[in-house]
């Protein structure tokens, strides 16, 4: 189990040092210069050259690349060219709120995931599994960009003329209502609910057609101690790979949501530093977002060993 960990944490500080190399040199394919970018093209060259050297733009790329790479180590991810503030401020100030906003997804995605896929899977071919199925088919085929507009527009203007008297979420982000927070986890979840609802559903048919849940159902076992004692063990496994998969996925696209309903986190200003060269902030996101990313991901590998013994004897483990 440990040399499994060794080579699994290996693997993940190389993949992030990886991604760091390659969003920091790729920030020289990018056109347009950041100082003209903010000052216009008419300012003197006095203030233009001030800038770069402010913020290290007349470096060689190598000391800028060793500067970088010995920043982040330290937790220093430099001063954002648009605020001339820390990007570790920008983080504080806004990532609590995406993080939120990704984990009332996940918790949503995998709690009506799961139900749905289960039922499902009991009922094979049956109304109630084609009816689940479509319905998930709905979800991944509407685009979080498209299923948000309609919510706004259904909760927004058709509802409170429905129904005045009912007090219905609003529909931009109120930091003292809990319930603002409703329609955004909501068009976040949708899609991940629906992949993990079918997920379940295949994952939970094969393994109710192995021959030890046909021995179980001899013994006289009942139905739900095979589903859950005998089952749910082993189907489970391919949903935690695709849970820890679509968690790292819903915190870059919940930047569509966070826009769309005025969430306060990083999604905008990241967007946004796309079109201002906001390197720092570029780098700083998606340094950020790929080592959660690949953190989620190592922690599944940890759970799957830990559920599978063959998962870390096949990587040189020890089996259970």
């Amino acid at each position: 189990m440990v040399k499994f960990l060794a080579q699994r944490l290996l693997l993940a500080i190389i993949t992030v040092w990886t991604i760091a190399t390659i969003t920091f040199f790729i920030s020289f394919l990018v056109p347009g210069d950041p100082a003209v970018l903010k000052y216009g093209e008419k300012s003197s060259p006095q203030a233009l050259e001030a800038f770069r050297h402010r913020h290290g733009l007349d470096q060689a790329p190598l000391i800028r690349y060793k500067n970088y790479i010995i920043g982040i180590s330290h937790g220093d991810f430099g001063t954002s060219y648009s605020t001339e503030e820390p990007v570790t401020a920008f983080f504080a100030r806004g990532f609590p709120k995406t993080l939120q906003l990704a984990l009332l997804a996940i918790i949503l995605a995998l709690t009506a995931g799961i139900l749905t896929g289960t039922a499902s899977a009991l009922r094979p071919n049956s109304w109630i599994d084609r009816t689940l199925m479509a319905l998930m088919l709905v979800n991944v085929g509407v685009p979080s960009f498209v299923l948000a507009p309609f919510l706004v527009y259904v909760f927004a203007l058709t509802l409170p003329k429905l129904l005045p008297n009912l007090v219905w979420p609003p529909v931009t982000w109120d930091a003292n209502d809990p319930l603002s927070l409703l329609l955004p986890v909501i068009v976040l979840s949708a899609r991940p609910a629906a992949l993990i609802a079918r997920m379940t559903r295949s994952s939970l048919l094969e393994t109710l057609r192995q021959d030890y849940i046909r021995t179980a159902r001899a013994k006289g076992l009942s139905p739900a101690r095979i589903l859950f004692v005998h089952t749910f063990k082993n189907a489970f496994l391919p949903v935690l790979t695709s849970s820890g998969t679509a968690f790292g996925f819903l915190l870059s696209g919940s930047f569509v949501v966070e826009t769309i309903f005025a969430v306060p986190g990083i999604g905008a200003a990241s967007v946004a530093s796309f079109t201002t060269r906001d390197y720092p902030i570029m780098q700083g996101t998606t340094l950020v977002l790929a080592t959660i990313f690949v953190i989620v991901n190592l922690v599944v590998d940890i759970l799957y060993a830990v559920l599978d013994p063959r998962a870390r004897a096949s990587a040189g483990g020890a089996p259970a």
